[in-house]
């Protein structure tokens, strides 16, 4: 269904129309504090996030974005809760798209000067519905809020601003219940070529919202719907950004990167593994190869376990082995092993840039 979508261009990225699924988070510190909201971004650019948001709920922050984006090198998207002039300020500010919900922006006539200032600049709008903020007809017409009504509510303001002449949009539904989202995000796709914003809303903590993410995005993903996604976590932004990358990769919409894979630990564990696992995770972070790594507990079963692997590590009693493609290399000691695998990654490396 990506390849149906319409294509819409925020600042120098496109979505839609089969182009990749590209990762977004926002911003947690004030949108005011330029140089805290720009040392984020530089960090989530760094982790990988390819589209940012920031909130824009003051002149002050309208403003912020002029200056905010002349330091960074990602579109960036102002959020936009109820002031419609906050949504004409950002835009007059350099805001490469604008988020905004129709019904808390008020009167036609309100969002009839948005859309006059985003016609104007050709400035995308993402059309935002949640299922939180969902009108007290539809949730009367469908006895509770339900995929239903959340589609009709984001098709009842698609339809307004079209009607108004615009068609530049983003449509994103979201909702905390991971089913009635995946069912909401299936009605929709059915109904509407326009690009979608994919997430679970208010998911929860990194370990919690991880899960309910995977599971929404994955099922919701893999049918093809969606063009851009956000991880919501309450947590520190760059975890949204790892989960993102690692969900995408993980359903075959994303290549690069070294994916690590590890064994759950038994009774054969000599070493601690959880320990080197984690730490070979640390390591691999910032290592451009499209390759997998195999941190395995034991010599036993690990460089078969490991096979299927680019390289490995497998631990024994106080050493290990070092493993490429199912092939044991050689032993290292136990507190070598980790430096071993850098030595052997960044000489991979370093063939791979000759």
């Amino acid at each position: 269904m990506r390849e149906n979508t319409k294509i819409v261009q925020i600042g120098d990225r496109k979505i839609g129309g089969g182009n990749p699924v590209l990762i977004q988070s926002m911003t947690n510190a004030p949108t005011e504090n330029v140089e805290a909201c720009v040392d984020q971004i530089l960090r989530l650019e760094r982790a990988g996030c390819e589209i940012i948001r920031c909130t824009v709920p003051t002149l002050e922050a309208a403003k912020a974005v002029s200056e905010i984006k002349k330091q960074i090198h990602i579109p960036l998207v102002a959020d936009i809760h109820f002031d419609y002039r906050m949504a004409i300020a950002a835009m007059e500010n350099g805001a490469d798209k604008i988020r905004i919900n129709p019904g808390n922006i008020g009167s036609r006539e309100k969002v009839e000067a948005v859309i006059k200032v985003a016609r104007e600049r050709n400035i995308p709008i993402r059309v935002g519905v949640n299922s939180g903020s969902l009108e007290k007809h539809l949730v009367e017409k469908y006895g509770g809020v339900t995929a239903q009504g959340i589609v009709e509510s984001a098709l009842d303001k698609v339809g307004m601003i079209e009607e108004l002449g615009y068609d530049n949009l983003v449509v994103s539904i979201k909702s905390s219940d991971v089913l009635m989202c995946v069912k909401a995000h299936e009605l929709l796709a059915e109904k509407t070529n326009y690009p979608l914003h994919v997430g679970i809303t208010e998911s929860g903590t990194v370990a919690s919202g991880n899960i309910k993410s995977a599971v929404g995005l994955g099922i919701i993903l893999h049918q093809g719907i969606g063009d851009t996604i956000r991880v919501s976590l309450t947590g520190d932004p760059v975890e949204e950004i790892k989960s993102a990358k690692l969900i995408l990769r993980t359903l075959g919409l994303r290549k690069g990167g070294v994916e690590v894979v590890s064994c759950p630990t038994c009774g054969r564990t000599k070493i601690d593994l959880i320990k080197l696992a984690n730490q070979v995770e640390e390591l691999v972070a910032d290592i451009p190869l499209d390759i997998k790594v195999a941190v395995m507990g034991c010599v036993v079963n690990g460089p078969g376990e490991a096979r299927e692997a680019d390289i490995g590590i497998a631990g024994g009693i106080k050493e290990g082995l070092l493993i490429k493609k199912g092939e044991i290399i050689r032993k290292v000691p136990e507190e070598e092993l980790l430096s071993a695998l850098r030595e052997e990654l960044l000489n991979w490396e370093a063939k791979e840039n000759e």
